[in-house]
């Protein structure tokens, strides 16, 4: 049986997947070898391609990674040319090593493609043209199509309280929490089959983590054909796409009608005054940091220039003024806070569906199998309200929803 799985599926295929596999559980070749009881160089040889695993061979493999020998050879899509694209980018900058979250980042956008062709279930890119912001002062062009994308999206001037839901939903991006080195704030790549695909620090401040999405959100929207890094120190001689990404996210998050007028309501209710406490409510209500909420309104002038570094100088703690304040950030994190909640859903469904074994559905998740226990329950059950109390009622994904003509 094994024999013939192996013979179904091109030798090279599974040497990637395998490579794949070593590279995310950090093991060298030599490791592998060693469980194998093989060579190095054959090793090598399985991962280019070039010689088939013995029947044996794979199942001591997936025995000791925990796999079953269907689930390394079951076909799925392969997205080409996305690490390169991103090691290209570090390389240019010399930065840290970031091989294996890019490894990651490329796993977890294939699963993605992986549950959707299980679950039949594409995802609408909703992609808006590229903007074209040449000739135009920086700062106007960032007013300019964050304006655009409000109005497209029908957001008025309010504040964004669900940011990566909206652009998940209503964009069609593919948005990952994934820990980084600190210097890293985020990345973004398109390709023509993923869309675009946005990989967020979960290691940053909640506030942090918003302004780095809509930061990413702004490559996608005027140059999206290029791979972005975004750094938290960049450079001193920052670039002009850099510049306006930063100004996108300031006017999507914080737009200038509204943040005056709620700006002049807090200042008439304290009769001309305002205090740092203001200001922290009135971060909290854009969900932004208070460092973000302070250079924006000095950029309105509506605060005096260089206001925040003299509030930092003079020792103001913004985290004991919000626990003061009882306005602690809004931590959206939880188990599989690293995956969009559509990718949960899909991969709940295909798992009730028998289409994912228990111990798949937990790697798919990035969870333990008592966790994915739990989640499963979670995610295919919805909670109702009756009269003897709240039960949670099991999700039929077969059941067809008729839908009006």
């Amino acid at each position: 049986m094994i024999q013939e799985l192996l013979q179904s599926v091109d030798p090279r295929t599974i040497g990637h997947r395998i490579q794949e596999l070593r590279k995310a559980k950090r093991l060298t070749q030599q490791d592998v070898a060693n469980l194998l009881g093989v060579a190095r160089t054959t090793i090598t040889a399985v991962e280019n391609g070039r010689r088939q695993l013995q029947p044996r061979e794979m199942v001591r493999l997936c025995d000791s990674w925990g796999l079953s020998v269907n689930e390394l050879l079951r076909q799925r899509e392969v997205v080409d040319n996305f690490v390169p694209q991103l090691r290209a980018v570090f390389d240019a900058h010399n930065s840290v090593d970031m091989d294996t979250v890019i490894e990651e980042f490329r796993l977890l956008c294939e699963n993605y493609l992986e549950l959707e062709m299980l679950c039949t279930s594409r995802l609408l890119q909703k992609e808006p043209p590229v903007h074209d912001i040449q000739g135009i002062p920086v700062d106007q062009a960032a007013e300019d199509v964050a304006a655009a994308e409000r109005h497209r999206l029908g957001l008025g001037n309010g504040p964004i309280l669900q940011l990566r839901e909206l652009l998940e939903s209503d964009v069609g991006l593919r948005v990952f929490y994934l820990g980084m080195p600190s210097q890293v704030a985020g990345m973004f790549v398109y390709q023509q089959r993923l869309g675009g695909c946005i990989a967020v620090n979960s290691n940053h401040p909640e506030e942090r983590r918003r302004w780095t999405l809509a930061h990413e959100y702004a490559h996608f929207l005027v140059d999206r054909f290029q791979t972005h890094v975004t750094y938290v120190s960049p450079s001193r001689r920052t670039p002009a796409v850099e510049r306006f990404a930063d100004g996108f996210a300031a006017h999507f998050l914080m737009p200038t009608v509204s943040v005056r007028r709620r700006f002049h309501d807090i200042r008439r209710s304290r009769q001309g005054d305002i205090t740092p406490a203001d200001l922290c409510t009135f971060a909290h209500a854009y969900d932004v940091s208070f460092e973000a909420l302070v250079r924006r309104l000095e950029s309105l002038d509506l605060l005096r220039p260089g206001t925040w570094e003299r509030l930092k100088n003079a020792g103001f703690k913004v985290r004991e003024a919000q626990k003061l304040l009882g306005l602690s950030p809004r931590d959206r994190s939880g188990s599989c806070q690293s995956l969009p909640l559509r990718y949960q859903h899909l991969a709940a469904e295909a798992y009730e569906r028998g289409d994912l074994s228990e111990g798949e559905f937990a790697r798919f998740l990035r969870v333990d199998r008592v966790e994915a226990r739990q989640l499963a329950h979670m995610l295919c059950n919805q909670r109702v309200v009756l009269e003897e109390g709240v039960v949670d009622v099991p999700l039929d994904f077969s059941e067809l929803i008729v839908v009006r003509a």
